[in-house]
């Protein structure tokens, strides 16, 4: 940091003096938060704070800069540094910017005035914004523990850990609640409820639960969701051992003092402990659960889609995932090992060329996704996944009616109108054969051969589908009749010989907005399909790229030499169309996707699937009933 350069907060007067007070007049409010540490440096200081640090460097006038800010931060608050430094002189430009540096860090804190002040302790001096504020409402707060067992060590624990921190705790016994579980309230304005399962809304409680091996502490909630999300974990995290085993004894303490500090810090308005641990795995807005385990003894924040939701902040709806970086965070919180609803796809012992493909398990069967590339196969599998366990098996790709799951509003309704858009291909090619009536005129063909000038992706996958895997395939492309005149595209490989599928038939299809967009997705439909009949022979269900994902993958920016060969730029063109083709698809079917909801008969499973993939931003909509897949099309133009 240069020193000599004015702070922000400098405002002079044409004759030289100060016209508004600037960060070193109001130095006198704020001290150095305790616990901050700080090193001189030969040209400089480094300030090491509880979740910050920040260096400063300049010249060798730096450390004795420093040296004076420091003492007035103790002291008198710089009122006699303010006397000292000039309006418009360097130093005190400098001291206004190490000032700024300071607060842009959160290094420094208000100094404590009235009877809380010197309540608050160095705990919340150091982490609350305003501890003065923060220590009175722990001075204020009631807090309950309450357990099935109060003498059991979890109950213990936690009143324990309350007690250390200053909280007055009281322990009572709440026969409705489950062994091994214990909630934390604190009594809101209106004071406690007589009754454990009818607390006060303004209440702020906590869960904690021990099973053999594992335990949860829920966030912080009203009782009745904290309550909620205490049945859902619970019911997620299965036993790691044998029932009455000698259980580890730091569980129960790890649990119980990070459920008393959660709900400390919800009471003392603090920021939530897992916000502190800084873990780019968990997603901004959702809640999240601390789950600990045994062996190794650990705790890890994770992020919790529950089942229920109560409260206001988990009632409002979520914003739609908007792009593939986004997606893909969120295909870890459906897919945790601990507290997911779907099976992780993993690549394994799968080949990743020429196609990427990757494995999960869905209801005890194996299914297996391709795409050009491992994170788009990811996000693949993870959709049809939930598809298949919303329908029950009768949804979306595969049969008649049924959930179609996209991450976002906008890949969820370009994969259901590409399966309706299937279907209109069936009824035009019927119908150009004599076959059917529409209310639309044939599919026409179009002549598609792999001659220069195509697309460089469709000559790709062509090559590597008829060349490198060696399949004897003819591919029929036909544009479909749509009203206003919009471009869409059916393309649909079969295989003309005996190859490595040893199946014949349809390979691969596609609905694009160009002939070379369908037949590119319709090889490499193609190719995962002989890659997986190789290399996944015992796979129950496949499935095979389609131009959907474009809308999320599309980058921000493509690098100079990413030309319509690379990926990347291949799904940028496609993106750039997609609105254009879902007008004309929802044209051509005369439908347009709805959200789906579960039936009110539905199983519990699917309704905790369905909210789970709604707060993690993914949306659900209903497939057009009637819908069928890879159909076995007419004979077109070749």
């Amino acid at each position: 940091m240069t020193v000599d350069q004015a702070g922000p907060d400098t405002a002079t007067s044409p004759e030289g003096e100060r016209a508004t007070p600037d960060a070193l007049d109001s130095l006198g409010r704020w001290t150095l938060r305790p616990g901050v540490s700080v090193t001189v440096l030969p040209h400089g200081v480094h300030l090491r704070g509880w979740i910050t640090s920040v260096t400063l460097e300049g010249g060798a006038g730096l450390p004795v800069l420093w040296g004076c800010l420091a003492e007035a931060l103790a002291g008198d608050g710089g009122a006699e540094l303010a006397r000292a430094a000039v309006a418009g002189s360097p130093l005190r430009a400098a001291l206004v910017t190490v000032i700024g540096q300071l607060h842009d860090h959160d290094l420094l804190v208000e100094r404590p005035a009235g009877e809380n002040g010197d309540a608050a302790g160095p705990w919340l001096g150091a982490v609350a914004d305003r501890p003065a504020e923060a220590a009175a409402a722990l001075i204020r707060s009631r807090v309950r523990v309450l357990a099935a067992r109060p003498d059991g060590p979890l109950a213990r624990a936690a009143a324990r850990a309350l007690d250390r921190a200053g909280v007055r705790a009281a322990t009572a016994e709440a026969a409705d609640l489950p062994d091994g579980q214990v909630v934390l309230v604190a009594a809101g304005p209106g004071g406690p409820s007589p009754c454990a399962a009818e607390q006060d809304a303004e209440d702020r409680a906590v869960v904690v639960g021990l099973r053999p091996g594992v335990g949860f502490v829920t966030p912080v909630g009203s009782a009745r969701q904290a309550r909620a999300d205490a049945d859902g974990l619970a019911d997620r995290l299965r036993p790691r051992e044998a029932p009455g085993g000698a259980e580890h004894p730091g569980l129960p303490a790890l649990l119980a003092s990070s459920a008393a500090q959660r709900l400390i810090c919800a009471v003392a308005g603090l920021r939530d402990p897992s916000a502190e641990a800084g873990d780019a795995r968990l997603i901004p807005g959702l809640p999240t659960a601390l789950v600990a385990e045994r062996e190794p003894l650990r705790g890890e924040y994770r992020t919790w889609a529950g089942p229920v939701l109560v409260d206001a902040d988990r009632v409002r709806p979520r914003a739609d995932v908007r792009t593939l970086t986004e997606a893909l965070a969120r295909i870890p919180v459906l897919t945790d090992r601990l507290a997911g609803v779907l099976d992780e796809p993993d690549p394994g012992a799968l080949p990743q060329l020429p196609a990427a493909l990757v494995r999960s398990s869905v209801a005890g069967e194996i299914l297996v996704s391709g795409s050009a590339r491992a994170d788009l196969a990811r996000l693949e599998a993870v959709c049809r996944a939930a598809e298949l366990l919303l329908g029950k098996g009768e949804s979306g790709l595969e049969g008649e009616g049924g959930p179609v799951v996209g991450a976002g509003a906008v890949h969820a309704r370009g994969r259901a109108l590409r399966q309706a858009g299937a279907g209109a291909a069936v009824r035009q090619q019927g119908a150009r054969a004599g076959d059917t009536a529409g209310p639309f005129g044939g599919a026409a063909p179009v002549p598609w051969s792999p001659e220069p000038g195509r697309h460089p992706q469709a000559l790709h996958w062509w090559s590597v589908l008829v060349r490198r895997l060696g399949v004897d395939a003819d591919v029929a492309v036909s544009r479909l009749d749509t009203v206003g005149g919009g471009a869409v595209f059916h393309a649909e490989v079969q295989v003309q010989a005996q190859g490595r599928t040893a199946t014949g038939g349809v390979l691969g299809t596609a609905v694009e907005a160009s002939a070379d967009e369908a037949v590119a997705f319709a090889a490499l439909s193609a190719v995962v399909r002989v890659q997986a009949a190789a290399d996944a022979p015992h796979a129950r269900h496949l499935v095979t790229p389609g131009g959907a994902v474009a809308s999320l993958a599309r980058p921000e920016a493509t690098a100079p030499w990413e030309d319509a060969g690379w990926t990347t730029a291949w799904l940028a063109e496609s993106a750039a169309r997609e609105p254009e083709l879902q007008e004309a698809l929802a044209a051509l079917t005369g439908w347009s996707p709805q959200p789906w909801e579960p039936p009110a008969d539905a199983h519990a499973d699917v309704r905790v699937l369905w909210s789970a993939l709604r707060q993690c931003g993914f949306s659900v909509l209903s497939a057009r009933p009637g819908h069928r897949t890879h159909p076995t099309l007419t004979e077109g133009s070749r």
